[in-house]
């Protein structure tokens, strides 16, 4: 791989020389009345036409990409509270970005063609414009400020937990390369914690402080168990390098930084169940298991064993590139009714009893 990124900067390095030595040739062609290396009309008007047609080209392919991948499954399945506030953000982003460069593409192309050189023809130009520069500074302030101005807004009101709708209170522990979740258990308060306390022979794998009476009744678990309609307030402690706790459905992403405590967070609102249920999943989840099924009749033919049908599920991802294993860390979410965690939460051993003694 580096050998091959080697070469290609080595050919890139070649065009540039050669594009700096014909403009060399070309300033000494003028020089001496030359005209030879100089572009004809017809060589002007191929290339004005060759600049709308690859105008054409940028907009069917967008046209294509729009009708083929344009329903941006992503934007319409959102299972937090904030989620939608989260997606029409992301809409009208979108919408003034596609509308500016529709608009800016088309002119910048159209006005190679249209003014392309010509003999005889010399260029009409403006030293400076108070009022165009004034139009085009103005507009894109504006615009920009509002959309600053909103996501800020929206930022704020995400990251506004109310401590008085009393959340459930998780911790997401990141470590190369799997996810630990600790429940506060019924007193709802983390015991404390760090790193230079973890005891792998007593099986406090988080470093949590043995001596804190918060932490005996707090549940380390591999799987994150989510009441629906719950506030949860997740803090956030990394072991070992820079992770990022990613839940897309959620619309939820927070850094887990060494050494410090970060936080996230919101309500879930579509259980695990409900979710699966939804066209959109099921289309997703038929699509994945037709193609695992090919692949299991070549692992079949080949003497291996067959892959098992994808059921879909949330998950906690890592969203930083924290080591080679970086794509397998995640984790499964579960979202349940009240009734269904609880009975969940009662099943789970806490810290204190599940301490090797």
């Amino acid at each position: 791989m580096t050998a091959l990124l080697t070469i290609i900067v080595l050919v890139f390095i070649l065009i540039a020389i050669w594009q700096m030595v014909k403009i060399f040739d070309l300033a000494q062609a003028k020089n001496e009345g030359s005209t030879a290396g100089v572009a004809s009309d017809k060589d002007n008007a191929i290339n004005g036409y060759l600049m709308m047609g690859f105008l054409a080209f940028i907009y069917v392919i967008t046209i294509v990409s729009i009708v083929k991948w344009g329903d941006l499954p992503l934007l319409s399945n959102s299972a937090s509270e904030h989620g939608p506030t989260i997606d029409n953000l992301m809409v009208v982003t979108l919408i003034v970005i596609f509308f500016v460069q529709t608009v800016t593409q088309f002119l910048l192309h159209y006005y190679a063609f249209k003014y392309k050189g010509e003999k005889g023809k010399k260029a009409l130009f403006f030293a400076d414009n108070n009022k165009l520069e004034f139009i085009w500074t103005i507009i894109p302030v504006i615009v920009l400020a509002g959309l600053v101005i909103w996501g800020l807004n929206t930022w704020i009101n995400v990251m506004g937990v109310d401590e008085s709708e009393d959340p459930l209170v998780v911790e997401l522990y990141a470590q190369q390369f799997n996810w630990k979740a600790r429940y506060a258990g019924t007193d709802n308060t983390l015991g404390k914690a760090n790193v230079r306390l973890i005891d792998i022979d007593r099986a406090n794998i988080l470093g949590v402080d043995e001596s804190d009476p918060n932490a005996q009744d707090d549940i380390i678990t591999t799987e994150l168990h989510l009441p629906v309609g719950k506030p949860v307030l997740f803090k956030m402690r990394s072991q070992d390098v820079l992770h990022s706790a990613y839940m897309p459905h959620f619309r939820a992403q927070m850094n887990c930084v060494p050494g410090m405590i970060t936080q996230f967070g919101f309500t879930p609102t579509v259980t695990t169940a409900d979710m699966r249920q939804t066209p959109q999943i099921q289309e997703k989840v038929k699509n994945i298991n037709e193609i695992r099924l090919e692949k299991s009749k070549k692992l079949i033919g080949e003497g291996g064993d067959p892959l098992d049908p994808y059921e879909f599920d949330y998950l906690l991802l890592c969203n930083k590139i924290c080591g080679k294993s970086h794509y397998n860390m995640q984790m499964k979410i579960v979202v349940e009714t009240e009734e269904e965690y609880n009975a969940w939460l009662k099943e789970q051993k806490n810290f204190k009893n599940s301490l090797i003694n």
